[in-house]
């Protein structure tokens, strides 16, 4: 079964992929347990052996949590991820095995090489975790991704650039994680404005595109912390992209956790022209209380370096990037 945003459904190079073949090419922003429970039930009828999911972190995910589904059965929402204020989190031991993921990504979210995924029931985010749902094939095509808005791949950039970023803090990073996320930290500063200048160079497309891979490999041995906390909570509650989120926070999260790298993310943020408040955005002020109160029961709370103390320190930040 392909699985796919109906962005990359459309495009001329990934539509060769898709014709003639079973798939789901309607996967919204911010997927769904209904969208995952309506792909599992076709999928158990079909008798798939597998999906290639086509698209950015949307897609990937919905593959993700529909393969979880099918093999563990019961209700999606009960095997996510709890994290209990102030230190208390629960992974469920996800044991079955799971059908195959190809993935063709189309977008710098990096999803695709991560054990774990987030799907929206309401306006929370759930979190799952399982290593045997990263993709076991993933081709990266550049130039496949000139097709993709260079507006997208920045912006979807900035959501890689802080996996690197916040595993280098995160509570269990490792050398391994260390060494992954400095080198994915220089590829990105250098792969960014490039594409920002040359939106139509196919190697700018390809340094981005291993950028982005790395990153996904630094989630593999750490963990992101307060700044995803915040960005999940802001695509549940208002619907923005998860990578407009991500470059509007992500200069106030790691200043949070005093990161080195804040002012060469701030000057990244002016190369390439991607959003800077989140009332450019279209969020509203209004709005902001609910999210920090949400932020405080996701699970990259539980990694960060720095306690966060409630709601209040959460809701400063966002007033800081509003």
């Amino acid at each position: 079964m392909v699985v796919a945003g109906k962005r990359s459904a459309a495009s001329p190079d990934f539509r060769r992929i898709i014709e003639g073949r079973l798939g789901v090419l309607d996967v919204p922003e911010h997927s769904s347990i209904e969208t995952v429970g309506r792909i599992a039930s076709l999928a158990r009828e079909e008798r798939v052996d597998g999906f290639v999911a086509i698209g950015g972190g949307s897609a990937s995910d919905t593959a993700k949590a529909a393969a979880i589904l099918l093999a563990e059965g019961g209700r999606l929402e009960d095997h996510a991820n709890h994290f209990t204020p102030p230190a208390t989190l629960h992974i469920p031991d996800l044991k079955a095995p799971k059908l195959p993921i190809v993935a063709v990504p189309s977008t710098a979210s990096a999803a695709e090489v991560t054990p774990g995924l987030g799907v929206r029931s309401g306006n929370k985010k759930l979190i799952f975790m399982d290593p045997k749902v990263a993709a076991r094939v993933i081709l990266l095509d550049p130039e496949a991704n000139l097709s993709v808005p260079a507006a997208l791949m920045l912006t979807t950039g900035m959501n890689g650039l802080a996996h690197c970023i916040e595993g280098l803090y995160s509570k269990v990073r490792t050398p391994v994680s260390d060494a992954l996320a400095l080198h994915g930290i220089n590829l990105f500063l250098a792969a960014l404005p490039r594409v920002a200048r040359e939106p139509q160079s196919v190697d700018a497309r390809g340094e981005l595109l291993v950028a982005a891979h790395l990153s996904g490999l630094v989630l593999l041995n750490a963990r992101t912390c307060l700044h995803h906390a915040i960005c999940h909570a802001l695509g549940s509650v208002t619907r923005i992209p998860h990578g407009a989120a991500n470059s509007v926070m992500l200069p106030h999260a790691i200043a949070f956790n005093d990161s080195p790298y804040v002012q060469q993310v701030r000057d990244l943020q002016a190369q390439t022209g991607v959003p800077r408040r989140l009332r450019d955005l279209g969020v509203q002020r209004e709005v902001l209380p609910e999210v920090a109160r949400i932020v405080m029961g996701e699970r990259g709370v539980y990694f960060n370096p720095r306690p966060v103390r409630g709601p209040q320190d959460v809701e400063n930040l966002l007033m800081e990037a509003w």
